[in-house]
């Protein structure tokens, strides 16, 4: 018999997918094809977070004392710097998302890029778990679909030659 269930929430309920007609799988089908889709994007975006995350972290590995009261190109968006000097190479400025910005100290700022990294990278494992789970789930259906085609096609009679 061919059902589908969701691992992560074994609570829901099981469907049989031979019960269901054409129409009905196309449309299961066509929802979990969005579903992946929109897995797809979410990981692109944050892997671009992860990234930015982990730049920053490593940034902040090239500042040391040394560099106190020399020139530096400031960033202010991705493309566009402007000259600036470092006040004090104790502390950094970290965006800490919405606008928000908090002073931390430099190892303060390092472990908070850190543990952003970490949790970016666990929120990737739980989606790409999840989309593995919809592959599977879209591979039964499409099996499935194919033998109803397969049902439904009328048998060739043999031809004598």
């Amino acid at each position: 018999m061919a059902t589908i269930s969701s691992k992560e929430n074994p609570q829901l309920q099981q469907i049989d997918l031979t019960k269901l007609n054409l129409q009905q799988l196309t449309q299961l089908k066509q929802q979990l094809d969005q579903e992946l889709t929109m897995f797809q994007e979410s990981l692109q975006t944050l892997k671009m977070a992860q990234s930015k995350f982990q730049d920053s972290g490593e940034s902040l590995e090239k500042i040391v004392p040394e560099l106190e009261g020399k020139p530096i190109l400031v960033p202010l968006t991705g493309s566009m710097y402007v000259p600036g000097v470092i006040a004090d190479a104790n502390k950094a400025i970290v965006d800490i998302g919405t606008g928000y910005y908090a002073q931390k100290d430099i190892e303060g700022a390092k472990d908070y890029f850190k543990r952003k990294v970490k949790f970016v990278t666990e929120q990737m494992e739980k989606i790409q778990a999840m989309g593995i789970e919809k592959s599977r789930i879209r591979d039964t259906i499409l099996e499935v679909m194919e033998l109803k085609l397969q049902q439904q096609q009328p048998k060739a009679a043999p031809t004598k030659a």
